[in-house]
């Protein structure tokens, strides 16, 4: 156990949201949490994403290793210092204006952002084009539709798991590295996490269903995963648009 500062444990007090609960108390009470702990004990199958809905409340979480009981090393989490905790944003995240999903949802004519699949609104999640952690967010009156993208739960967890592994909201923390990242700007994009890739996300609906399952046909006719057989379709078809 750590003593921690009255204003600290009033401010853990403050964080919301029954992940982001369940890892502030197990901190308090054992001093860290592990990624297999969420897993196992709280049943969370994507833990880092846990550990952001804390982080995006203003309290500062570390990660280090640890051994588990099979001795392999495994990611755990503790508070930061008080002092990263304090220069944190401590206000938290205020909750957005029922108007901005309306405008996101004409804008994207209810689309995600990134897998471009049409939702029921209850389905699309508001995000932060920018990870709040590095560029906050302005106040509700003040609100700029262009830093906000409505994603379906699926690709906000692999974004969320994503960003938790870049090197730029660990250490660098810069918004514009941000905004030229896929998980930002889909369309137009420079690099994945600071890694010189390129992606896309396909997702097949309804009557397109029966075409997936032709692709998936083919893909094992010619011993190749979906997606390399998709790469050589489209490469096929650009050479010979080139030629």
């Amino acid at each position: 156990m750590t003593d921690y500062p009255p204003e600290f444990l009033e401010k853990l007090k403050q964080v919301k949201g029954k992940r982001a609960r369940i890892v502030v108390e197990h901190i308090l009470e054992h001093g860290f949490i592990t990624t297999e702990e969420l897993e196992t004990i709280y049943g969370y199958r994507h833990p880092p994403r846990a550990i952001r809905d804390v982080r995006e409340q203003g309290i500062s979480i570390e990660s280090f290793s640890v051994k588990n009981n099979a001795g392999r090393s495994i990611a755990a989490y503790r508070f930061g210092t008080i002092t990263e905790t304090q220069l944190a944003q401590l206000s938290g995240r205020s909750t957005f204006p029922k108007r901005l999903k309306t405008q996101l949802l004409s804008r994207q004519q209810s689309h995600c952002a990134i897998c471009n699949t049409q939702y029921e609104s209850r389905y699309l999640q508001i995000d932060h084009r920018v990870p709040y952690l590095i560029a906050g967010e302005l106040a509700t009156d003040d609100i700029k539709l262009d830093l906000y993208m409505l994603v379906c739960a699926s690709c906000n967890r692999a974004k969320s798991w994503s960003c938790e592994h870049c090197e730029n909201g660990h250490t660098i923390k810069d918004s514009a590295i941000c905004l030229t990242c896929y998980w930002a700007a889909p369309v137009d994009y420079r690099h994945v996490a600071l890694r010189p890739l390129r992606r896309v996300e396909l997702v097949w609906t309804d009557e397109e269903i029966s075409t997936h399952a032709k692709l998936v046909a083919k893909a094992v006719d010619h011993s190749l995963s979906l997606q390399d057989y998709i790469k050589h379709i489209l490469k096929s078809q650009v050479d010979e648009d080139n030629s």
